[in-house]
């Protein structure tokens, strides 16, 4: 295995280090620097947490790459009682998805191993059931975090993932000394919020310290020279019965009568979604124009099942959307399905990937279009998911068509809050200012 020049320069720099962070921006091969690290670091034992869904390719990147070392899918039963008895000389390798954890208990008697978290984010929030249970009941002699948006904007979670690089502040300090609070009242019940505007403070020596403690940043335009990225919003209007809602909190589904009551702020918020997606006809025309306007690869993201089964129905040629000359060979990834065969060998395919399932780690960058259906709500699933197509191997332009109804919930609440988490994701990766 060959690796690039400034993924090099990033293992010489943390070689000293046995608890190191790596956040490099999507797509600059942290499997590789990460696999790479764990291996110089040489322990017979070591445990490597990821999603469910990236569980097979570690697997298949460690068998390629490093056949010497002996790898179990502990999310097996047979495997994962393998991996504890067996004694051969040479590394061992286990790898379980985040949600495992906590019911292994055996992997809490573990000691003297090497643990690589990949989207070690996803143990931001203290009191997640994954944070505790790794934080207060794991014992890893080396830990190496992966991950290229290590805070989703959100500094004030950050704090469990700098306890595993081995910076021994309390959570109170942590959040006194980086976090602008302000306190609001929910309901009659007081809650400390970040400030809207400045909502955080001493970025710069946050930096600094965890610089110390092992943590590396750095940007894809600071060491490789990728195509250009391109957005296109694609605004279209909103259906009919979007302002109704919003005052009486009901609308019927036209084609099956299905009533959807928004009772609760939760539900308020996945109806609007809902109709700026799978109940929204304009966006449905739009997006098969779009798509029937490239016999390129195209790569779609959406969220909810209802919206993927009207983007098959487009795409496959349904009769009620008079698309059947462009029918398309698709691929697949979601909770239930991961089939990238079309994206593999069909030039003119369409991949639906959604978000949970597929923002993270994916490589598509055979596909320079991806088309957004509806958006996240979380700023690291759509700053991952641009990734997908431009990373390494990337020779032509990328473009990002945003669908956005506009007067919505879309354009004015939730392309305003990604932007916003960026940029503060952002400010971690920028090496320039000064220590204080």
């Amino acid at each position: 295995m060959k690796l690039y020049g400034f993924q090099l320069e990033v293992l010489k720099k943390t070689e000293h280090l046995n608890r190191v962070a790596y956040f490099l921006d999507m797509g600059m091969g942290k499997t590789f620097i990460g696999a790479e690290k764990m291996k110089r670091l040489g322990e017979q034992w070591n445990l490597l947490i990821c999603y469910k869904s990236k569980i097979n390719d570690w697997l298949n990147h460690f068998k390629k790459y490093y056949p010497e070392t002996l790898s179990f899918d502990l999310t097996k039963p047979k495997e994962y009682m393998t991996f504890f008895r067996q004694t051969r000389d040479g590394a061992s390798l286990g790898i379980i998805n985040y949600d495992l954890i906590a019911r292994r208990g055996e992997l809490y008697m573990l000691r003297g191993y090497t643990l690589v978290l990949d989207e070690s984010a996803a143990i931001q929030g203290e009191r997640t059931n994954r944070a505790k249970t790794i934080l207060e009941k794991m014992n890893p002699k080396n830990v190496v975090l992966l991950s290229g948006t290590p805070t989703s904007g959100k500094y004030e979670n950050l704090w469990p993932q700098l306890r595993l690089l081995g910076w021994n502040i309390s959570r109170a300090v942590y959040r006194q000394h980086y976090v602008n609070w302000d306190r609001i009242n929910v309901n009659g019940l007081p809650l400390s919020v970040p400030n809207k505007k400045e909502p955080y403070k001493n970025v710069e020596r946050l930096k600094r310290k965890m610089r110390e403690h092992g943590a590396v940043f750095m940007k894809s335009n600071e060491a490789l020279e990728l195509p250009k990225q391109n957005i296109i919003i694609v605004p279209v209007r909103r259906t009919k019965g979007y302002s109704n809602f919003q005052r009486e909190r009901l609308f019927v589904v036209r084609e099956t009568y299905e009533e959807l009551i928004a009772d609760t702020p939760l539900k308020l918020q996945l109806y609007n979604r809902l109709l700026c997606g799978a109940y929204c006809d304009a966006k449905i025309c739009a997006f098969k124009d779009l798509i029937n306007s490239t016999r390129d690869r195209v790569i779609v993201f959406y969220n909810f099942k209802k919206e993927f089964d009207i983007i098959i129905d487009v795409v496959r040629g349904d009769k009620k959307w008079q698309n059947k000359a462009f029918e398309r060979p698709i691929s697949i990834v979601n909770g239930l399905t991961k089939d990238l065969k079309a994206y593999e060998n069909e030039n003119d395919s369409i991949t639906l990937v959604q978000y949970q399932a597929g923002a993270h780690g994916l490589n598509l960058q055979k596909a320079c279009i991806a088309i957004y259906f509806t958006l996240p709500l979380r700023s690291d699933l759509f700053e991952q998911s641009k990734k997908r197509i431009h990373r390494m191997g990337q020779t032509r332009p990328c473009h990002y068509y945003i669908m956005t109804c506009t007067g919505t919930i879309e354009d004015k609440e939730i392309i305003p809050l990604l932007g916003l988490r960026k940029h503060y994701t952002d400010q971690l990766f920028i090496e320039g200012g000064s220590d204080d």
